[in-house]
Order: C-alpha cells, then structure tokens, then sequence
C-alpha cells in the first residue's frame, strides 16, 4: 500500500488522518510533512508518532496497533529498586537539563550504531521543551547526568519518547519519578508506543489502538500543563 504523503506546509488541524483509514498498523502510517510544532502537536493528538533513521529521507509516522502505555498510579517499582530510591544514591529533577537529556537519548546504544533521534528531531523537541509542552526528568549521581527520560505533555497524557541510562537502574529511577509526578497531578497515562519488555515489568500495558484512540479523543479538552516543571 501507498503511504498517504503529508503536505509540507501545515494548513489545517486535520493535516493528519484518522489513524483507523491508516495501514499497515505495525509499519509507518503516512510520511512526509515537517517537524515544527503544528505538525507535532496534530500528531500526537491524533495518536501517531515520528520514527526515522536520517534526516535526508522523509519523515515517517506511527501509530502501531497494539499501543503500549503506563497508567502513572499503576507503575511497578521492585523492593531492589525500592530500597535504593530510600538509599538515596540518585538525585531527580525537571527541565533542568532538557537539551542534555535529549542529546544523552540520541547517543547509539550498544550493539547499534545509528540512532532514530536525528538532529533535526533535537531541534524540533527542544523547540517544543521552549514553548513549554516537551519535559525532560533528570537523574544524577554525585552531581553527573547518569539517566533520564524526555517526552510531550499534552491535556491529561505524557507521550514518552525516549530514556536513557549510563549506570544501572538510572532510567527506571527516572520513569518512576515522572510516574509519581503524573500520578499526582492526575495524569491518565503515559504512552510508551510500542512493548518492550523492560517496561512490561515496570506495569505498562497494551491496549487496542482503537481504545487508544479513544482515550486520546476523550483527552482533547483536558487543559495542558506549560511552562517548566518541578518536582517540588
């Protein structure tokens, strides 16, 4: 199948379609478009999300089916991991570090040399952390970054995009904390796109495209959080 291509200028909220007329539900949806914040914003309102290996092809956009998300209540924290949040041993904080974050993120990890966090898609999520919709959590060891998750807040869902950690239990650390600040502001779920079992084990969960879909339709009104966040 021919994938429904994107204009290049954004005109209208309904630049992107309805997910339900896309297919194939485990490749890319449509292509084509840009990165600035309209197209983001539509996207992840309507359920999909960009996902490519260079800048010089077309933008690719997702929206698999099953999806894979974490009710922020519901998260899972082992008694190991447990103790060590009470030893102390990392410090946490908010939009303190975004940019850093998102760079840590787009650094190859082992076993694979490229990266789907391209430069442009740096520019693009720093430039949504700017206006206030992208937030990054920051985990630090003796005053260094060693961990840390970024994503988009929209209404009542976060839209995780990317964790990464240089020492053990870094990146779970810093998903627990976001968790527990979601849970307190009354956040309905954070999207983690596609199953991994890593965050299975932390309490995520798949749901039908279709009852995604619908969660993000019943979201739609929900005011959204901007500005820089704190954990305090």
């Amino acid at each position: 199948m021919q994938l429904r291509e994107l204009p290049d200028a954004y005109s209208d909220l309904g630049i992107f379609p309805l997910v339900e007329s896309t297919t194939p539900s485990d490749g890319p949806a449509v292509m084509g478009g840009s990165l600035a914040p309209e197209y983001l914003i539509d996207a992840y309102r309507k359920g999909y999300f960009p996902w490519f290996d260079s800048d010089d092809y077309p933008i690719t956009w997702y929206s698999p089916d099953p999806r894979l998300v974490i009710v922020p209540n519901e998260i899972h924290v082992s008694r190991r991991l447990q103790r060590k949040l009470r030893q102390g041993v990392f410090q946490t904080s908010s939009d303190t570090s975004f940019e850093e974050v998102i760079s840590a993120c787009a650094r190859p990890r082992p076993k694979s040399d490229s990266t789907w966090i391209t430069p442009k898609m740096i520019d693009a999520y720093t430039e949504l952390h700017t206006i206030g919709l992208a937030h990054s959590i920051e985990v630090r060891m003796n005053s260094n970054l060693v961990g840390g998750i970024y994503g988009v807040s929209i209404g009542k869902h976060f839209y995780g995009e990317s964790m990464f950690s240089t020492v053990n239990d870094a990146s779970k650390v810093a998903l627990v904390t976001l968790a527990k600040l979601l849970a307190k502001w009354d956040f309905e779920l954070i999207d983690c796109q596609i199953e991994t079992e890593h965050l299975v084990s932390m309490g995520a969960k798949t749901v039908a495209r279709a009852d995604f879909i619908e969660m993000l339709n019943q979201n739609e009104n929900q005011p959204t959080r901007l500005g820089e966040w704190s954990l305090l």
